[in-house]
């Protein structure tokens, strides 16, 4: 048998790529006030003029780190969506990508509500709106796929166990209330649904 080719080795990363893994590790971890831009120059190993460079400021690598732990929760959504036909069991399944996070060393909570409490500014609420609106347009959207009588209603009723759901697992150190949350959020459905059925 022949010998198995190695594998080509990793493009080494850009110094945009590093400046965000050492942000979204520091700024996750210790907050984007308490954070200084040395530190996470430091963490990258760039020069300081790679950051103003690739960023601008501060605050646009913020805005960066936001978005990209945006991307990251919708790419774990879409895993946890993909298994499922039955709009019932995706819209629950929202909920298990919830836990799946929760369930990581150094879950700290919401990203974007920290940075929100800790440093609220333009570019941070606006990456923070942006991300909310997903949630919310997600949730809507997968009750109106479930059939219900007024999918905005339940989508909103929905983002509140979500936000709670996040809140408790972060304050209590509870990964379990993503699984409350989804029994809960399967109580408000059924109920939504049963309405619909009397009307």
């Amino acid at each position: 048998m022949a010998a198995k080719a190695p594998a080509a080795p990793k493009p080494a990363a850009t110094a945009r790529e590093r400046l965000l893994a050492a942000a979204n590790e520091l700024f996750y971890a210790e907050g984007v006030h308490t954070v200084g831009i040395d530190r996470v120059i430091e963490r990258a190993g760039v020069a300081k003029a790679s950051l103003y460079n690739t960023f601008g400021s501060k605050d646009e690598l913020v805005r960066a780190y936001l978005e990209s732990r945006h991307r990251r929760m919708a790419e774990r959504v879409a895993r946890h969506l993909e298994p499922y036909t039955d709009p019932r069991d995706r819209l629950l399944s929202v909920f298990d990508a919830q836990g799946e996070l929760f369930a990581e060393p150094g879950f700290r909570g919401c990203a974007f509500a920290s940075a929100s409490a800790e440093s609220p500014g333009e570019l941070v609420e606006q990456a923070s709106g942006e991300y909310r609106a997903w949630v919310r347009g997600l949730l809507t959207g997968l009750a109106a796929d479930a059939g219900v009588a007024a999918p905005e209603l339940l989508g909103r009723k929905l983002h509140m166990l979500w936000d709670g759901s996040s809140l408790s697992a972060r304050m209590d150190g509870d990964p379990a209330a993503a699984g409350i949350a989804r029994a809960a959020a399967e109580a408000l459905l059924d109920a939504a649904l049963a309405d619909r059925q009397t009307n």
